[in-house]
């Protein structure tokens, strides 16, 4: 019964062992994740919050991974990664619980300038009686906006500008180049059709699950200079697809 126990014992070990070998070696995963995740979030939300987030839902990954149903690790990790992230997001409330608050701050400021002004108060004085700099102001009341909790344009400008107030877009979410960009991503999906099987899977191991060379090889159980040399002709090839179809270069679009 003891010899039975212990031999659980250690298999379990190894588990944690090889569970805990495999979150290591796709730290670097998760990063990628809560970066791209942190960049459509408002200022304030912290990176390393989603990071940790993240490591937890590796961790869950590491833990339900079968390796029998044929699926990379890499790919059904992503899924699990983003998930937690996504969920520590929703916990969190965010919105509601910081930026409301915000809004309802505002308000009340605007409402009490008014009243001591009669007009509408300018940013600058806004800024000033919230305590924050001006620039910091303008960052809180893009997030505002980007929420609709805020109608921007009932603020007035400072008294020396004769522009409206206005929060540029970030360059990738304006339609010409969101346009653009599913024009390549169409133009990229159709020169990889020309390729052969395994050297669409090289680059799309190596691009999409962000793989690396070694590890790609280890999938198609090659060494890591075939990858190199598959993936080098790969991109030769796809180059070759996109010249004949008038295009140069990502600048194009």
């Amino acid at each position: 019964m003891a010899r039975a126990h212990g031999t659980a014992h250690q298999s379990e070990k190894r588990q944690r062992a090889a569970r805990d070998r495999v979150v290591l070696e796709n730290l670097s995963l998760v990063k990628a994740i809560a970066v791209r995740v942190h960049e459509s979030l408002p200022v304030h939300v912290d990176l390393d919050d989603l990071v940790h987030a993240g490591v937890l839902g590796l961790f869950d990954a590491a833990a339900k991974y079968d390796p029998n149903k044929k699926v990379i690790f890499q790919s059904y990790a992503k899924h699990r990664i983003k998930g937690a992230i996504l969920d520590s997001l929703r916990q969190a409330d965010w919105a509601s619980r910081d930026l409301r608050k915000r809004q309802k701050q505002l308000d009340a400021v605007t409402r009490d300038l008014m009243a001591q002004l009669g007009r509408t108060p300018t940013e600058a004085e806004i800024a000033g009686t919230l305590g924050l700099s001006l620039e910091r102001w303008r960052k809180v009341a893009l997030e505002l906006k980007n929420l609709g909790l805020v109608a921007v344009s009932s603020l007035r400008p400072d008294p020396d500008s004769s522009a409206p107030i206005e929060f540029p877009a970030a360059a990738d979410s304006q339609p010409d180049r969101i346009c653009a960009h599913r024009q390549l991503k169409s133009a990229l999906a159709g020169a990889m059709k020309c390729l052969p099987e395994r050297y669409q899977k090289v680059v799309f191991l190596y691009y999409t699950n962000e793989m690396t060379m070694r590890e790609i090889g280890e999938v198609l159980g090659v060494n890591e200079s075939r990858v190199s040399q598959i993936h080098k002709v790969a991109l030769e090839k796809m180059a070759a697809s996109l010249r004949s179809a008038g295009i140069a270069s990502a600048a194009a679009f």
